[in-house]
């Protein structure tokens, strides 16, 4: 745990200096975007003094929030730029929105809890993330309505990569996402459409909540 004494600025560069630099997050944009948004307002009140450390903390009803090194890199996969427009499945608390907000033109992020969708609302409206749009629903479903997209990035395990999400993805647009058995160690995964084509490879073993919905939890 931080020292009660330190700050969250400062723990927060101390995550970015050991937990992700220090490991294999190399994309100076990634790295600073982890280092201006404060996940400690992401979190219960309960839990802000491990903000900061790499582990996942609860939100409420369920779910939780991804270790930083976790959210790092699966960012780092989808190669955001500037002009890109990326979707998020699973809101959450929004602190993925907001990493993504700092780095891409415009995010679409859907949660299919309404509590955290009005929370993580009107929390990335406190913190003047205009080019945020939440939204509550499917995430299997995706948003077709805005689609195609830059890139796409799913914060919760799935039996499979979802035919929808990949219908929606532009071509060269990338795709991270948790795959495998509920509740088991699943396999990060990283989908890029190239030259028509839709090629996949894993990237590390990770822990993610299972996707509910349509494709989600009640299927496995």
């Amino acid at each position: 745990m931080a020292d009660q004494y330190e700050s969250a600025e400062a723990a927060r560069w101390r995550m970015v200096e050991q937990q992700l630099r220090a490991r294999d997050i190399v994309d100076e944009p990634v790295l600073a975007a982890m280092g201006r948004v404060p996940r400690h307002l992401f979190v219960e009140p309960a839990m802000e003094c491990f903000a900061y450390e790499d582990r996942p903390l609860s939100i409420g009803a369920g779910q939780t929030i991804s270790q930083p090194y976790i959210v790092a890199l699966m960012i780092q996969l989808l190669r955001v730029q500037p002009s890109h427009r990326v979707l998020e499945v699973g809101t959450g608390s929004g602190y993925q929105a907001a990493i993504l907000a700092e780095l891409a033109a415009e995010v679409y992020t859907v949660e299919i809890i309404p509590s955290l969708m009005e929370e993580a609302c009107a929390r990335l409206e406190d913190l003047g993330y205009r080019n945020v749009h939440v939204r509550h629903g499917d995430g299997y479903e995706g948003w077709p309505e805005v689609a195609p997209f830059d890139g796409i990035v799913v914060a919760a395990g799935a039996p499979q990569i979802p035919l929808p999400l990949i219908e929606q993805l532009r071509e060269g647009g990338r795709i991270a996402i948790p795959v495998g058995i509920a509740r088991e160690t699943q396999d990060l995964i990283l989908g890029e459409k190239r030259g028509g084509q839709f090629m996949v490879r894993s990237i590390a073993p990770v822990r993610f909540v299972p996707l509910t919905g349509r494709g989600g939890a009640e299927d496995w």
